[in-house]
């Protein structure tokens, strides 16, 4: 009995490292595979979408992967002849492991949204080239980009459902229109400074006209605080559709 214990323990001391040192390396290679693909990535827009949609989470299943990784290698290092010894460093191990995961999984819910936002807002306003003159595009105003959006469009950016952003090659006129979600990233909260205030609600307080603007009104609520705010938005006056297909021929 003696004897196949102590063989166990040969085997996990021997094969421990390389097993631990194994897993490890796929914490690195799902980062690195990560990171290539993004780099694979030629439009502005794609890379946004494929950075606000993926990276925390690449990064956090790569922590818990590399997490496991060193437990595993950790624990097979030193020779152990006793299971209760190997429990005790393994319940450890794995304790310490989780404090460090905890520690981890805040910085990137809390902190790393901030360095995030700074990339995304590069991506989305870094200006455009157009592919028929290689040349920057203009990026259009709010109110000179209504004339190249459609009614749907312009009635989900009326209640910030959607942002769209309209750049104009403006030697040839080509459009490239691109959408973004328009309550889709979190705000800073006044109570914690973390950035997790975001929209849990919108309540349409007065419905526009052609004559006057509507009211949307905003909710959120602080996703580690608690803290919850209000705001009021201004939604456009209706378009007579006379008056718009004069002002896009025009």
């Amino acid at each position: 009995m003696a004897e196949n214990n102590q063989s166990i323990f040969d085997m996990i001391h021997q094969y421990g490292p390389m097993v631990g040192l194994g897993i490890i390396g796929i914490a690195v290679l799902i980062v690195v595979l990560y990171y290539l693909r993004l780099a694979s990535l030629k439009e502005f827009k794609q890379k946004y979408d494929y950075i606000n949609k993926n990276e925390i989470d690449t990064l956090w299943r790569a922590t818990v992967v590399l997490l496991i990784g060193a437990v595993v290698a950790v624990n097979a290092l030193f020779g152990e002849t006793e299971f209760l010894w190997l429990a005790v460093k393994i319940f450890v191990s794995a304790m310490l492991a989780l404090i460090i995961g905890v520690i981890i999984q805040n910085i990137l819910r809390f902190y790393f949204p901030f360095y995030i936002e700074k990339r995304l807002k590069k991506l989305r306003y870094t200006p455009r080239i157009s592919p028929k003159t290689g040349k920057a595009m203009k990026l259009l105003s709010e109110e000179e980009e209504d004339v190249y959006l459609d009614e749907g469009m312009q009635a989900e950016e009326d209640i910030f459902s959607v942002d769209y952003d309209v750049w104009v090659d403006e030697e040839t006129g080509y459009t490239k229109i691109e959408k973004y979600s328009g309550h889709l990233h979190a705000l800073q909260c006044s109570e914690c400074n973390y950035q997790t205030l975001k929209v849990v609600k919108e309540e349409i307080i007065k419905s526009p006209t052609m004559t006057e603007e509507g009211e949307l009104m905003k909710y959120y609520k602080c996703s580690y605080c608690g803290h919850k705010a209000r705001k009021t938005f201004h939604i456009a006056k209706l378009k007579d559709n006379a008056d718009a297909a004069d002002q896009a021929t025009g």
